[in-house]
């Protein structure tokens, strides 16, 4: 099948997102965000996001058909994701993709979240098609991860990730602790802006020549958290007082310092001149200028999706799945569920053999 026409329902979260794409088009890119309704709780509810995700996923889907202007029956595929995220979140998304398969009767292609996310740069067609191989950063809320991307639909392998908070968590953790609201990571962006990013310097995680050796490509940003709060302490208990702006850029050169540094490392190491900047995170200002520059300087190329592509949503999903279509790949089978932990080699779960399908 040259181009087909794919519809990608992505749920592994607190946004409920559905996209239409035609080969390496993008037809609609429909989200729904529950993002609301967790900000008095500080974070994402699991049992909120579902509901929310049953809720949201019929106008959801008519309003993705809506905008690319086809109908169900004009599908050739549906695809959803079948982890890494929220077990009961991945549920709602996975029960609505097998019922619309079996319905219409067409094939279903159950992948992962994170490749998800690199698929959605083949959408970018401005920048060109995607050249392997390429050293991926996927930067969210749940997820800090380095892969060496050697083809999309076959080969990605995990090279790093972070041992306890993703980077994401982390500014939501310190944008409480500085009183700002969540989401944190935008609010760490705007109080930043009128900040010295020299004014404190907090640690590195697994930055030390002891932690390369084991951790070269891994990531922790736990500590840098408790760093932050603990200066805070100290300056309340002394009555001193400070600038909160300083603060929030402090943290943030912390945590893109990191990013950028392993990632670029990455790079260097397997020879590779090519780095992809991926999720939410990277719609903070500072990481993609950081890593731009940075990037220059080494003689590497960075790929950045448009922002909209960046965070969850299931045009990526459909990217994906329609890269599969293209490679030849099988449909899966309805033998999958919800895998909250799933592992980025797999991209795809379930996969048809050649004898069921005879």
């Amino acid at each position: 099948m040259s181009e087909p026409l794919v519809l990608g329902i992505e749920t592994s979260c607190d946004e409920t997102g559905i996209g239409i794409v035609r080969g390496r088009t993008l037809l609609s890119n429909t989200i729904a965000s529950s993002m609301d309704e967790h900000a008095r709780y500080g974070g994402v509810v699991p049992e909120v996001a579902a509901r929310a995700h049953l809720e949201a996923l019929q106008p959801s889907i008519e309003a993705a058909l809506a905008e690319a202007g086809v109908s169900l029956h004009d599908l050739d595929a549906v695809a959803v994701t079948s982890g890494p995220g929220l077990a009961g979140a991945l549920m709602v998304g996975i029960g609505a993709a097998k019922a619309l398969a079996v319905s219409l009767g067409k094939p279903l292609y159950a992948v992962n979240h994170l490749v998800g996310h690199i698929a959605a740069d083949t959408l970018d067609t401005d920048a060109g098609p995607l050249e392997y191989p390429t050293v991926a950063l996927l930067v969210s809320g749940g997820h800090t991860s380095l892969l060496l991307v050697r083809d999309l639909t076959t080969d990605v392998e995990l090279l790093g990730e972070t041992m306890d908070d993703a980077a994401g968590e982390a500014f939501d953790k310190v944008a409480r602790i500085l009183g700002l609201p969540y989401p944190g990571g935008p609010e760490i962006d705007r109080a930043a802006a009128s900040g010295d990013p020299d004014a404190i310097r907090f640690p590195r995680g697994l930055s030390r020549a002891s932690d390369l050796a084991k951790h070269r490509y891994d990531f922790s940003f736990s500590g840098l958290k408790t760093a932050v709060a603990r200066w805070i302490e100290q300056r309340e208990a002394a009555g001193e007082d400070f600038s909160a702006e300083d603060v929030a850029a402090s943290f943030r050169e912390a945590v893109v310092d990191v990013l950028v540094t392993k990632a670029l490392a990455a790079c260097v190491d397997h020879d590779v001149p090519r780095l992809l900047l991926g999720g939410g995170v990277i719609a903070n200002r500072r990481l993609r200028e950081v890593a731009l520059a940075r990037a220059a300087e080494q003689g590497v190329t960075v790929r950045i999706p448009p922002l909209s592509l960046c965070t969850d949503n299931g045009a990526m999903i459909a990217a994906l799945a329609s890269e599969l279509i293209m490679s030849g790949r099988r449909p899966s089978t309805l033998a999958f569920g919800a895998d909250s932990t799933l592992p980025v080699t797999e991209i795809q779960v379930a996969q048809e053999r050649e004898e069921d399908a005879a």
